[in-house]
């Protein structure tokens, strides 16, 4: 899949050891999906697996990323039932930044959120 080797060769000249490890986090993901893919016994059941690998910490905020994870999930299985043309590798990389974007943009809501201090 055109997305992982994506993924990999960005690993490999990622300097930042945080950016590294999403990266890497992210890769065994998609692998993990690939594997699903071929083994579901169909779409309904891909897609229930498939959207509790830990897009977010214990899952706990995936239901935000329902919308764009279908789409990469529904791309994804297409792809891995045989829809292995160039356009189906492009619309994994479009799901995926969709994905990817809204993801950071939850998680880094969730890093700025001001911790209330104790009171004296």
């Amino acid at each position: 899949m055109r997305l992982l080797e994506d993924l990999e060769r960005m690993v490999a000249q990622e300097q930042s050891l945080f950016r590294a490890q999403l990266l890497r986090e992210d890769i065994a993901r998609l692998r993990k999906l690939q594997e699903l893919a071929r083994t579901a016994r169909d779409a309904t059941a891909f897609k229930k697996t498939g959207t509790r690998i830990g897009w977010t910490q214990g899952d706990a905020r995936t239901h935000e990323l329902d919308e764009p994870l279908e789409q990469l999930l529904e791309a994804v299985y297409a792809f891995e039932q045989g829809k292995r043309d160039p356009q189906q590798q492009a619309h994994i990389v479009e799901c995926w930044r969709e994905l990817h974007r809204l993801r950071m943009e939850r998680l880094l809501g969730c890093l700025a959120t001001p911790v209330p201090k104790p009171s004296d």
